[in-house]
C-alpha cells in the first residue's frame, strides 16, 4: 500500500512537471513580442530651393516671312526671253540685271520711229519759218507740229520698250522664287521673280488679348527656330486690331540679320518684358508622374527622415535650371538624385557627399 501511494505522488508531480513545461513555452512563444522590420531607406542626395533672377517673357507662336516681297514682272509682250541671270537664293543689288529679252525687233521699230520724228521735225521747222508770210495757213502750221509731237511721243513710247528689254532688280534683296524660263515668250505682267527686298525678314507673332497689353515696340524678343537654333529680334509694329475669328493679334518682329531664320517657317519666340525673383531648382529634382511635376521635400521626424511628395508648376527652363512658379518655397530641403525611385512618405537616407564624390 505504501508502494502504491509513492508512485502516485511521483506520478503527478510528472504529471504536474509537463503541465509546467508547455505553460511556460506558451508564454514564450506569445508573451515576447516579434522583432519589428524597418523598410530599407534609399540613400539619396539633396539640394535647397533657392531664389534667382529670370527674365519676364511672353510665350507666342507665328511664322518666319519676309518683310516686304517685291514681284519682279515682264513689262513687254511678245519677245523671247533670251538670258537668265540669277537664280533661288542669289543676293542682288538695285538695278542689276536679271534677265533679257529679245530687242532686235524693237530696236529695228525704234529706228524706223526716230526716222520719222527727225522728218516730222523738219517739217514743223519748215512750216513755223513760213507762219505769217501767208504761203501757208496756220491751221497747217499747227498740224505739222502735232505730228512731230505725235512722231516724238511714239519714239520715247519704243525707247521705253528698249529700255524694259532688260529686266532689273528694284531693290537689293535675295530673289525667293523665280518662274522665268529661257525662250519663253512673255507677255507684259508676266511674273517672272520675287525678290525679298533688302533680305529683311520679319516674325508674326500671335498673341491674346491678356498678352498684347504688356508688350510694347523695340521690345526684344528670342525666337527658337526649328532646328534649334536661335534668333533675336525687336519688336516693330504691333495690328491695330484683332482677328474676329482667333481673338488673336499680330505684333512685327525685325529678325537681326545673320540667324538661321528662313522666310515659311515656324517658330516659337518670347518676348522678354524684363527680370523678376523666382525660385529656381535644380531640373535632375523634378519628377514627372501621370503628366504633373513633382519633387520631393525632405523632413525630420522621430523615425528619421522622410520625404513628402509636392505638386509643383514649372516655368523656364534655362540649361539644367528650372523656374518654379508655385507648389514650395525658398530654403525647402529637397531631394536632388534619387527622386524618381521615391514615393510619398518613404524613409531616406541623406548622403553629405559632395557632388562627383564617390
Amino acid at each position: 500500500m505504501k508502494k502504491t501511494n509513492i508512485f502516485i505522488t511521483l506520478l503527478i508531480l510528472a504529471v504536474l512537471a509537463v503541465v509546467v513545461f508547455f505553460v511556460l513555452k506558451g508564454t514564450d512563444e506569445q508573451g515576447t513580442p516579434a522583432e519589428t522590420v524597418l523598410p530599407a531607406a534609399l540613400t539619396v542626395s539633396e539640394t535647397t530651393v533657392t531664389e534667382a533672377q529670370w527674365p519676364e517673357v511672353i510665350k507666342a507662336t507665328g511664322p518666319v516671312a519676309a518683310w516686304q516681297e517685291a514681284v519682279i514682272g515682264a513689262e513687254i509682250s511678245g519677245q523671247k526671253l533670251i538670258a537668265v541671270m540669277t537664280d533661288v537664293g542669289n543676293i542682288v543689288k538695285k538695278g542689276q540685271v536679271l534677265a533679257k529679252f529679245n530687242s532686235e525687233t524693237l530696236q529695228a521699230e525704234y529706228a524706223e520711229l526716230k526716222a520719222n520724228w527727225i522728218a516730222a521735225e523738219s517739217n514743223q521747222n519748215r512750216a513755223l519759218a513760213l507762219k505769217g508770210s501767208g504761203a501757208i495757213s496756220d491751221q497747217a502750221v499747227e498740224d505739222f507740229v502735232n505730228r512731230a509731237s505725235v512722231a516724238k511721243a511714239q519714239m520715247d513710247v519704243k525707247a521705253l520698250q528698249l529700255k524694259y528689254a532688260d529686266v532689273v532688280s528694284p531693290d537689293d534683296g535675295v530673289i525667293s522664287a523665280r518662274t522665268a524660263t529661257l525662250g519663253a515668250v512673255a507677255s507684259a505682267g508676266d511674273e517672272l521673280f520675287r525678290l525679298i527686298r533688302q533680305n529683311r525678314l520679319e516674325w508674326r507673332g500671335e498673341l491674346t488679348a491678356e498678352q498684347a497689353v504688356r508688350v510694347i515696340r523695340g521690345q526684344l524678343v528670342v525666337l527658337t527656330l526649328p532646328n534649334g537654333d536661335q534668333a533675336k529680334g525687336f519688336i516693330r509694329q504691333i495690328a491695330p486690331s484683332f482677328n474676329p475669328e482667333t481673338r488673336m493679334t499680330t505684333i512685327f518682329v525685325d529678325i537681326k540679320k545673320g540667324s538661321s531664320a528662313q522666310a515659311g517657317m515656324y517658330a516659337e519666340g518670347k518676348v522678354i518684358l524684363g527680370k523678376q525673383a523666382a525660385l529656381n531648382v535644380p531640373a535632375k529634382s523634378i519628377v514627372i508622374r501621370d503628366g504633373h511635376n513633382y519633387v520631393f521635400i525632405i523632413r525630420n521626424n522621430t523615425s528619421g527622415e522622410t520625404v513628402s511628395q509636392r505638386e509643383i508648376k514649372v516655368g523656364q527652363i534655362r540649361g539644367d535650371e528650372t523656374q518654379i512658379l508655385s507648389g514650395i518655397s525658398v530654403g525647402d530641403r529637397i531631394v536632388l538624385q534619387g527622386a524618381g525611385f521615391l514615393n510619398d512618405s518613404d524613409i531616406v537616407r541623406v548622403s553629405h557627399e559632395k557632388s562627383g564624390e564617390k
